[in-house]
């Protein structure tokens, strides 16, 4: 009888444990894509930030510069499906991925370029990092 009731109020706090890791994983969900902020020493990073579905950077690099090299990526790594200067986008196709990089000008001297691959309607975060880095390290 002694051995019941123990196992029985084990049995309710281990309940209660797991109502409040998915009531506490539900809320995480629902904050949406909080950006998750890195330090990277990539010349001319400020901040980089990695999302869900994108990485961006926020760069000391010309827009002239940055759109050289991403138009350079673009062309080794997939087939270029839209290209537009003036508002500073690329679309391109590489393998199973669709890839959009986006050139924002923050202010005369800094960039932002902001890369979101998607697999199969999937986001690739793997693949947006990796165009981020060549773009940078190509960019002068």
């Amino acid at each position: 009888m002694f051995f019941k009731g123990i196992f029985q109020e084990g049995a309710k706090i281990r309940k209660i444990f797991v109502t409040f890791l998915l009531i506490v994983l539900a809320i995480f969900n629902m904050a949406g894509c909080a950006p998750l902020i890195l330090g990277a020493a990539v010349g001319g990073v400020s901040v980089y930030a990695v999302s869900k579905d994108m990485a961006q950077g926020d760069t000391d690099k010309p827009y002239d510069s940055l759109w050289n090299a991403a138009m350079m990526v673009s062309k080794i790594r997939g087939t270029i499906k839209q290209e537009d200067y003036a508002r500073g986008s690329i679309e391109f196709n590489t393998e199973s991925s669709r890839v959009c990089i986006k050139l924002i000008r923050l202010t005369r001297a800094a960039n932002r370029l902001r890369i979101s691959a998607r697999r199969y309607h999937l986001p690739d975060i793997d693949l947006a990092q990796e165009i981020l880095m060549k773009i940078l390290e190509e960019a002068k």
